[in-house]
This record gives structure tokens, sequence and C-alpha cells, in this order.
């Protein structure tokens, strides 16, 4: 009898052991291989892209499914407690004060597309006819701010202190020879307020949200720019997820070939490629 419990026992703890074994694929990776990565981006134009990249990262064993947010902080929130593989909406500057405020842990895995600030008309339809005193409207948030003000520079209207960089306030401008009134205002009423101003300097995704073609911008920043560099739009995830399953693979597609051509050809300009 005691041989018979003794065999028995052996029994069910060779059971238990094979169940608790790891031999299991994880939740996003099938036992295939194939790979689903769960995104969250804005509609315009970070899904959009993502969009554009399904069929390609399907081919190479990766299934996105695309989350679409509104704002900026929920997305970020739902990386970082694992609801989300990654996002698609930021740059890195906005991800860095981010992490700062609200203790997340998000690392960038790579730059896909910058979206060039543009300089767009209002009561001046050149840059010739912006005359003494005039009204420049720039977004009156510290990440854009200094950003609006360098291209207001690159095109010969004021001139900076150059130890200000990226992150230049009115203060820093040691000539403006015509006298320019810079108004600080959200850069959302930008676009609404250019009757009341000479000029604008106005985010891409603003321009695109009111009909403003970039082709009609008086001055873009150029694609070698600082702001370029600063402020192209990243994938994020959570630090340590960096070579999950399928990271490769997203990067490799949204950064590749098929993707940079699409942006070029549907956002006209307002969206660039950082592709190489």
């Amino acid at each position: 009898m005691k041989k018979f419990f003794a065999i028995l026992l052996t029994g069910v703890l060779t059971l238990g052991l094979a169940a608790c074994g790891g031999s299991e694929p994880a939740a996003d990776e099938a036992a295939d291989g194939a790979v689903t990565l769960k995104i969250g981006a804005t509609p315009t134009p970070h899904a959009e892209i993502l969009t554009a990249a399904q069929e390609e990262l399907a081919a190479l064993g990766v299934t996105l499914e695309i989350v679409e947010f509104t704002d900026y902080v929920q997305p970020n929130l739902a990386t970082d407690s694992g609801d989300l593989d990654a996002n698609f909406f930021q740059h890195t500057p906005y991800l860095d004060q981010f992490n700062v405020d609200q203790g997340t842990e998000l690392v960038s895995i790579g730059t896909v597309h910058y979206e060039p600030m543009g300089i767009f008309a209002g009561t001046a339809k050149s840059l010739d006819e912006i005359t003494e005193g005039a009204k420049i409207g720039i977004p009156n948030d510290g990440t854009n701010g200094g950003r609006a003000l360098l291209l207001l520079e690159a095109n010969g209207l004021i001139k900076l202190n150059p130890e200000a960089g990226i992150s230049a306030t009115k203060l820093d401008i040691i000539e403006n020879p015509l006298n320019l009134e810079i108004i600080d205002m959200e850069a959302a009423q930008l676009p609404l307020s250019l009757g009341d101003l000479s000029v604008a300097v106005i985010n891409g995704n603003f321009a695109m949200q009111h009909d403003l073609d970039v082709a009609d911008a008086l001055a873009i920043e150029a694609a070698d720019s600082l702001a370029a560099e600063t402020y192209g739009n990243i994938v994020a995830v959570k630090a340590g997820n960096e070579e999950a399953p399928g990271m490769a693979e997203l990067m490799q597609v949204l950064q590749g070939e098929a993707v940079a051509e699409f942006i070029a050809n549907t956002y006209g300009g307002a969206v660039v490629s950082t592709a190489k």
C-alpha cells in the first residue's frame, strides 16, 4: 500500500511540475512565433501611418492592433502600465517631461517622422510684407515657443541669443529690427487668429486640422534644422521592453521605404519621414 501511494505521489508531482514549466508562449506571442502588438496613437497622422504599415508587418509575423487616443496623457499611462505595448504620438522633449511629471519610465525606440512648423500668412501675404510693429503669433507652450522663435530667426525676422537653443523664449531675442510684437497664444488658437495677426507660426498638426496647406506656408522648418532633429515623432515603450518580440520588425517597417512613400504621398509636406 505504501508503495502504491509513493508511486501516486510521484505522478502528481510530475504533472504539477509540467504544468508550471516555462514552455507556454507569452500572451502576445503565439506558439508559431507570430506576435500581436497593441499600440496607442492619435488619429492623424499617427494611426494612419500605423494602418499603412499593417500589411507589411503581417508579412513579418506581426499583427498590429491600433488603439486611438485623442489626448496625450492616457497613451503614455497605458504604455507604462502594460495595457499597451507601445505608443506613437509624441516627440522626445514631451516624453522626457512626461516621465518627470508622472513618474513613468518610458523610452524611445526610434523616430518615424516630424511635422514641420510653418509660418502662415495672416494680414501679410509674404515675409517681405511684414512691417514695423507687426503682430506675430507663436505657441505659448515652452516646447513649441522656442521652436517658433528659431524659425523666425532662420528667416531673418529676429536674432536670438545663440546659447538659448531650442529652449529660447522672447527674453532671448537680442535683435528685433522691425520691433515685432511677438504674441504668445494657445497653439490650437493660432490658425483661428490669422485675421488678427501679420503671420503666425503654427504646428503641423494644427495646420492640417484647419486645412492649411504646408505648400502655402511662407516658410517651414528645414529637414536638417535643430527643430526637425529634436522634435521627430517617436515610438515609445516602457523601459525594458525595447527588444520585446515584434519591436525590431515594427521599427524596420515604420522606418522603411514603403511607409516613407506613404507619408510623402499623403501629407503634402505637412508630415516628413525621417527615414534615411
